[in-house]
């Protein structure tokens, strides 16, 4: 089949940034590898993008000038640089209209020309941000495709550390639907891409034309070749990854292995750091465990994924995350998943690689976790057949490779090249009936 024409709306696309800037570089850069995609991106990060040297046909930078600086200014200052606040999305609704309007003005001439057969929008990834741009193509000449989205998640009872982070602009999410483009947005939308199960199904009242890709990926050169084997004689070796703060619940993890790490049958290593650095220690101490758990602090990419390939099982009960980049790179790199059945590494993780725990309440979680580290630990066997099963299955279906394949069969389908995939979640979160979740996604959406 032909390569297509895409536009790409990626404002904030940025190749070393972390978090949602690198996430959508990549997905861009392996739609480029496909096809032939025009980026649409901020002043800002021009500069890192064209040295960056992706294989993309051409870079279009959209000028919005003061505005630019302004939401410089906001993100530095008010937000401290931190893509995981609510507040953030909240802030930048302006400045996203902003973008996509000085985009279609710098960019329709071209587009009614026929230069480009596709509009495709990956950020923002926030459902909760409308684009101008389904509007302005409402009536042709080209359709316009948005996601992956995702976000959403419910806050979920029963965890102190949710409370502690919990933001108060949370209780305003449903309002975006009052926001100008925000109805258009979805109902004119050719394809709508959902990054997770519970995106999905707050968009079900669109079934005809929604479709599931997961956030995030990985680099191919990451998947492990092997994986050293996990000796019954030695210790069972625990990874954490992620920032220290409430949510991530790396307490949980701590207290979990704890019987083992007394025993002295394990060693946990806690990568990352965050507001939670200084309690976590001091739980270790309280637990009796200090001695069998080493704080690293952030390391470099490149350390982080040397330390999972020599861990056995990453331990990861965080109980609110999106996304999830994180475990796709722990089965890459052959450590087995312990994760909490919510959000991102909800969906992707199943019993053939690793094991998902309900998210009942913090003692449940607990218990549970205990149980799969104890059998792990002496069932060697077992913890090989996973981690070789972890990394086929991310070689072959959690690349970057492999999400743009997908995202390929979205948008030959809406430029009628290709009959419509069959792209659907490992499940749908929290909701019983197809009838309950169409009905909840038309009260959501107004």
């Amino acid at each position: 089949m032909s390569r297509l024409r895409i536009l790409v709306l990626g404002p904030d696309c940025h190749p070393e940034r972390v978090s949602i800037p690198r996430v959508t570089y990549c997905h861009a850069a392996a739609l480029a590898q496909l096809h032939d995609v025009t980026l649409v991106a901020r002043s800002f990060v021009e500069h890192d993008l064209r040295r960056a040297n992706a294989p993309f046909r051409a870079i279009e930078i959209v000028r919005t000038g003061l505005s630019d600086q302004i939401w410089s200014w906001v993100f530095r200052r008010i937000l401290k640089s931190n893509y995981d606040s609510q507040l953030r999305t909240a802030l930048g609704y302006p400045f996203q209209i902003a973008f996509e309007w000085r985009a279609w003005r710098q960019l329709r001439r071209r587009i009614f020309a026929g230069e480009f057969d596709v509009v495709l929008r990956v950020v923002p990834i926030t459902a909760v941000l409308p684009s101008p741009f389904a509007f302005f193509l409402r009536k042709g000449p080209i359709p316009f495709v948005i996601g992956p989205i995702n976000g959403g998640l419910p806050w979920p009872s029963g965890f102190g550390q949710l409370e502690k982070q919990k933001e108060w602009v949370s209780g305003l999410r449903n309002l975006y639907r009052y926001l100008p483009f925000a109805r258009s947005t979805y109902r004119y939308a050719a394809a709508i891409i959902a990054a997770s199960s519970q995106t999905f199904s707050e968009f079900l009242a669109y079934s005809d034309k929604l479709f599931f890709v997961p956030e995030n990926g990985i680099g191919r050169s990451t998947v492990s070749e092997g994986s050293l084997r996990a000796e019954s004689g030695g210790k069972l070796g625990l990874i954490f990854v992620g920032g220290l703060v409430p949510r991530k619940a790396c307490d949980l993890a701590l207290r979990a292995a704890a019987p083992l790490l007394r025993s002295d049958l394990a060693h946990f290593a806690v990568v990352g750091d965050g507001t939670e650095r200084k309690r976590l220690e001091d739980l270790t101490r309280s637990l009796g465990i200090e001695k069998a758990v080493t704080f690293y602090g952030w390391l470099s990419h490149a350390e982080v994924l040397k330390r999972m390939r020599s861990a056995d099982v990453f331990v990861f009960p965080s109980v609110r995350d999106f996304g999830g980049g994180v475990v796709f790179e722990a089965l890459a790199a052959g450590a087995v998943p312990v994760v909490v059945d919510f959000g991102g590494p909800g969906d992707i993780i199943h019993q053939e690689v690793g094991y998902k725990v309900p998210l009942t309440n913090e003692s449940d979680v607990v218990r549970e976790i205990e149980k799969i580290l104890v059998n792990l630990e002496s069932n060697r066997d077992l913890l090989n057949r996973l981690r070789q099963q972890g990394m086929s299955y991310a070689r072959e279906c959690l690349t970057w490779d492999a999400k743009a394949q997908a995202t390929t069969q979205v948008l030959n389908w809406a430029v009628g090249r290709a009959p419509k995939p069959d792209l659907l979640p490992p499940k749908l979160l929290h909701l019983e009936r197809a009838g309950d979740l169409e009905e909840d996604s038309r009260a959501v959406l107004g």
